[in-house]
C-alpha cells in the first residue's frame, strides 16, 4: 500500500530538482555568454543578439530584411566620430568602470519629474546587451546585464569596448556599425566623416530606426559643444 507521506514529499522534491537544473541551465548559459565577451576581445562577431532579433521580426511581419554590416578597425573610424559618441552616450566613458552611477541617479530623477533625459546606460552595457541579450526589456535581463558588464570590463578594457559598440550598434533599419551607418547615411567611409556627419550620426543613436541625421541639427550642435567642453 503506498505510504500517503511519500507522495505528499513527491512535489517538494520534483520542484527542487527542477530548481537545480534550471540554475544549472542559467549557470552554464551565463558561462557561455562570457565566454562569448572574452573571445570578442580578440574575435569580431559575425553578428549580434539584436541583429539576430531584427531578422526574427522581419520573417515573423513578412517584411524584406537586408543586413549593413561591416566591422572595422577603431583606426578606420574618424576620431570626431569616436568623440561625438561618447560625449552623446556616456561622457563618463573612461572614469567609470561599466556602469555610471551619476548618470543613472540623473535619469532617474528625471523619470521622477517627467522630464525626458537620455538614459543612464554606459556603452558598457549597451554592448553587452546589443551583443548578447537582445533589445527586451525585463527585469531578469538587466539581472544578467549587470553580472557580464564587469566581465566586459575587465576582458576587454576600454579601447576594444569603444570598437566594439561603434561597430555592432544599430544605425538604421539594418544598419549596423559605423562604416555601414557611415555609407548608408552620407556615402562616405566612417574614416572620412567631417564633425558635422559625427555628431548628426551621434545624435540619432537613442531611436535609430526612426531619426535621420539631416534632421538632427539642434541635437548635434549640442553634441559638438560638448566635444569642445570635453577638450575635443
Amino acid at each position: 500500500m503506498p505510504n500517503p507521506r511519500a507522495a505528499a514529499r513527491l512535489p517538494e522534491w520534483s520542484l527542487r530538482s527542477l530548481a537545480r537544473r534550471l540554475a544549472g541551465l542559467a549557470l552554464l548559459l551565463w558561462l557561455s555568454a562570457a565566454l562569448t565577451l572574452a573571445a570578442a576581445r580578440w574575435v569580431n562577431p559575425p553578428t549580434t543578439a539584436v541583429q539576430i532579433e531584427r531578422r526574427i521580426q522581419a520573417t515573423l511581419a513578412g517584411k524584406p530584411y537586408t543586413r549593413r554590416y561591416q566591422f572595422v578597425p577603431l583606426q578606420s573610424i574618424a576620431p570626431d566620430l569616436q568623440h561625438a559618441v561618447i560625449a552623446a552616450e556616456d561622457a563618463r566613458f573612461y572614469q567609470h568602470h561599466g556602469f555610471d552611477w551619476q548618470a543613472m541617479e540623473i535619469a532617474a530623477e528625471g523619470d521622477i519629474h517627467g522630464r525626458r533625459l537620455r538614459g543612464g546606460s554606459t556603452l558598457t552595457q549597451q554592448l553587452v546587451k546589443n551583443l548578447l541579450l537582445g533589445t527586451e526589456r525585463s527585469y531578469l535581463r538587466k539581472g544578467v546585464e549587470a553580472t557580464l558588464v564587469p566581465v566586459a570590463e575587465l576582458v576587454l578594457g576600454k579601447r576594444r569596448i569603444l570598437e566594439l559598440y561603434l561597430n555592432v550598434v544599430e544605425w538604421g533599419p539594418g544598419v549596423y556599425g559605423a562604416e555601414a551607418a557611415s555609407r548608408y547615411h552620407f556615402h562616405t567611409s566612417a574614416r572620412r566623416l567631417s564633425r558635422t556627419q559625427a555628431a548628426e550620426l551621434a545624435a540619432i543613436l537613442p531611436a535609430p530606426r526612426r531619426r535621420r541625421p539631416e534632421r538632427m541639427a539642434r541635437y548635434s550642435a549640442i553634441i559638438q559643444q560638448r566635444m569642445r567642453q570635453m577638450g575635443w
